[in-house]
């Protein structure tokens, strides 16, 4: 088994509809500012349930946010397993690219979080798919 020098993963609950996170995910405009650095190239879009990427650039290797259905919201989980494309000098550079991509990650989910949480009061439900709730309705 081969083990990236660059390895986080991470997982952040969002009360929301797991409907409603492909939109913001899926917009490419989002990556870029996320990971301003970092080429992506899509390697499984999961709509609903995350992305999957090749990463290309000061990393080289695999970036992934998936999306699981707990309770009334979901956990998004973030992984990135990749290798520096340059030597960094030591250990310490080494552990500072671990947590500089770290806090990306965290700022992302968080981004993520607050979008689609907006107007919950603390401790409410989840923010719900209204478009989900207007098509169940038409149906019924």
């Amino acid at each position: 088994m081969v083990v990236t020098s660059i390895q986080v993963a991470d997982e952040t609950f969002v009360a929301a509809a797991p409907s409603l996170v492909a939109e913001v995910i899926g917009d490419r405009g989002n990556w870029r500012r996320w990971w301003p650095d970092l080429d992506l190239a899509v390697t499984e879009d999961r709509g609903a349930q995350g992305v999957r990427w090749r990463v290309d650039g000061p990393l080289t290797g695999t970036m992934e946010i998936w999306c699981e259905a707990v309770m009334d919201g979901f956990v998004l989980h973030y992984f990135l397993h990749a290798e520096p494309t340059r030597q960094l000098a030591g250990a310490r550079a080494l552990a500072d690219a671990n947590r500089d991509r770290r806090a990306a990650g965290k700022s992302m989910s968080f981004e993520v979080k607050d979008r689609l949480e907006a107007g919950r009061p603390v401790g409410g439900p989840a923010v719900t798919d209204d478009r989900a709730d207007d098509a169940q309705r038409t149906v019924v």
